[in-house]
């Protein structure tokens, strides 16, 4: 009996140790192009080894235009080989923008308002042996209210780095 009691100790602390080498958060930076260079500051939580959850603080800056916008990312993880993962997902944001007039007239009319957004994710990863991650991504976006784009729609393709946790 005690040798079944401290054989279960040992497969319990052999568990424990062996997810202590798990990475369940990750942190960085996801930098992209839609309608205007900007980064956003990317945390991720895994929820399970399959799904995770990212949320997103970003900006955007062109000559004429900023934005803020903040996004919660429910992701889906599929291994292809190793280190390599693809994933997609269902995004919903919000945020705020502001467009500058000033290039029409002396008596130029700054525009600005806030928006909510819903879209998609898909992209490609790979996490070194090392705690980083980088990654290639997707995300088009539809948008509701205060004007904020002309067609309302938005393909935010970026590469990220994270540091993994």
């Amino acid at each position: 009996m005690k040798k079944v009691f401290l054989t279960a100790i040992i497969l319990v602390g052999l568990s424990f140790s062996a997810k202590a080498q798990d990475y369940t958060n990750a942190i960085g930076l996801r930098l992209g192009d839609n309608d205007g260079f900007g980064g956003e500051v990317s945390y991720q939580r895994f929820i399970s080894s399959d799904n995770r959850l990212e949320f997103d603080l970003g900006w955007r800056n062109s000559d004429h235009y900023d934005a803020i916008k903040l996004t919660g990312i429910y992701q889906w993880i599929w291994n292809i080989d190793g280190g390599f993962n693809w994933y997609a997902g269902i995004a919903g944001g919000l945020g705020t923008w502001e467009h500058n007039d000033d290039r029409y007239s002396e008596d130029f009319d700054d525009d600005n308002g806030t928006f909510l957004f819903v879209g998609g994710n898909i992209g490609i990863e790979y996490n070194f042996d090392i705690p980083l991650q980088l990654s290639l991504d997707m995300r088009p976006e539809i948008y509701f209210g205060d004007d904020f784009r002309d067609d309302n729609f938005g393909p935010d393709i970026a590469l990220g780095i994270r540091y993994r946790f």
